[in-house]
């Protein structure tokens, strides 16, 4: 297998030591032992610390998008009424997802170089539409962009939505997400981005309105939320615990908790801030547009004109750096640099620009 000493692909980031470890170890069957359920309450409870909630913390087996339809299937009934504000992939994605499960969507659409700004074309549909869920992305991962989710929940509570729904796989650990003060009831995340874990764990937070919801609506599949609402007081899984992944889990929440949220939140903006203006130096164009917010996680940058992204990535990657690609209707004209988690580090995204550098 091919690996790489500069590795800033934007997730799944390389492992570091504490994670490898809880990963390799063995373990017992975790349907039988205390301690995995005590791991679990753990790394529930880091979590909780980490996305700023009170709110009871699931942790599934599967990478993020698992909990991503978990909390669609869920929560919605045929019918349903869903606002999603999308301002990029992932964005129209979820929507796609919603009216996949049976939902009646409508979208507030922005370029997928904007984040958002102005809330009156939203609070105009809010009004209009009157959804049971409004669904957002804080860290558009394809576009390097972070979106104000504040603002969507204020307007949750003013017009009295029932759900808001939240994409944070990308910037959970790595920004602030105040999950409970900007009135998320499923905030959504991933083992594998700023968490620096293997990308076979997912989670969500639930407020106390959501889980009513979920027996309301009572889906009963694989990928449900319902039976994990009395898993502390059960101790019983739907399915085969992960033992191994979960442990790996709770090494990234301790090491960011250990370092400190807010040293954690300040290594990100001075690398991601350094990133784009080195960036910038050499010549090259962010794909945020002017007055977007760019994300503190991930750079999104315009290949030059002349340069294919073949080309490039093979080139770099004889250097010993890999970066990653864009998706949809970015493929090919954007590359990114994932800063985040473990590749949150000054020195790394030196040496990854003075790669791009020379090739360019």
């Amino acid at each position: 297998m091919e690996t790489y000493p500069i590795p800033m692909v934007p997730g799944p980031v390389s492992l570091p030591k504490a994670v490898i470890e809880a990963l390799t170890a063995d373990y017992g069957s975790a349907d039988l032992e205390t301690e995995f359920f005590d791991l679990y309450d753990r790394t529930a409870a880091g979590l909780q610390r980490i996305m700023a909630t009170a709110d009871t913390v699931v942790i599934q087996s599967g990478e993020g998008m698992v909990v991503l339809w978990s909390a669609l299937k869920s929560c919605l009934a045929p019918g349903d009424r869903v606002l999603s504000v999308a301002t990029g992939l992932f964005g129209h994605g979820i929507a796609d997802m919603a009216t996949a499960v049976g939902a009646e969507v409508r979208k507030v659409s922005l370029p997928d170089d904007q984040t958002i700004s102005d809330t009156r074309e939203i609070e105009q549909a809010i009004a209009a539409f009157k959804p049971k869920m409004m669904t957002a992305v804080h860290c558009e991962t394809p576009s390097g962009t972070l979106n104000p989710i504040a603002d969507l929940g204020r307007l949750k509570i003013e017009h009295g939505v029932p759900l808001l729904y939240v994409d944070a796989v990308s910037s959970i650990g790595g920004v602030p997400v105040l999950t409970d003060d900007w009135h998320i009831d499923l905030c959504l995340g991933g083992a594998q981005k700023c968490l620096s874990a293997p990308p076979d764990m997912a989670f969500l937070s639930v407020s106390g309105n959501a889980w009513e919801i979920v027996e309301q609506v009572n889906y009963a599949g694989y990928d449900a939320l319902k039976p994990f609402r009395h898993v502390k007081k059960t101790r019983y899984f739907p399915y085969t615990p992960n033992w191994h992944g979960l442990a790996a889990l709770h090494a990234g929440a301790e090491m960011i908790l250990a370092e400190g949220l807010a040293a954690v939140f300040e290594r990100h903006a001075v690398v991601a801030e350094d990133c784009r203006r080195w960036l910038e130096d050499i010549g090259l164009t962010l794909f945020p547009a002017p007055g977007a917010v760019p994300s503190p996680t991930v750079t999104a940058v315009y290949l030059p004109a002349a340069k294919s992204w073949s080309d490039f990535d093979t080139a770099v990657r004889k250097r010993g750096l890999v970066v990653g690609g864009s998706y949809g209707q970015l493929a090919g004209k954007v590359f990114r640099l994932g800063h985040m988690g473990s590749q949150a580090e000054k020195k790394l995204v030196r040496r990854a620009l003075d790669v791009i550098a020379d090739v360019l």
